[in-house]
């Protein structure tokens, strides 16, 4: 079952949501470039952008949370983006 709850309705939120999160995976993509081959790079960015093109659809779909939170996750491992922090939020 899908659930799309108009233009401005959870799917549409959830989508900015996921591909704020994906931008940033592709930011530290680019940003680790030394640390990973050509390829790795080519394949790992080519997955974001398959990711972000099946977006809305993805988000649709009642198990959005479980698979995009499960995808994130393995970005995670390779962009460690979760362990990056900003100096600015110290207080």
């Amino acid at each position: 079952m899908e659930r799309f709850v108009g233009p401005i309705g959870v799917s549409s939120v959830l989508t900015d949501f996921y591909r704020a999160e994906f931008l940033r995976h592709r930011e530290c993509l680019k940003q680790q470039r030394e640390y990973y081959s050509e390829r790795a790079i080519t394949d790992a960015d080519g997955a974001i952008a398959r990711i972000l093109t099946e977006l809305e659809h993805i988000c649709a779909k009642d198990d959005a949370p479980q698979v995009m939170s499960t995808l994130l996750r393995k970005f995670d491992v390779v962009t460690n983006l979760s362990g990056w922090s900003d100096p600015k939020n110290y207080h």
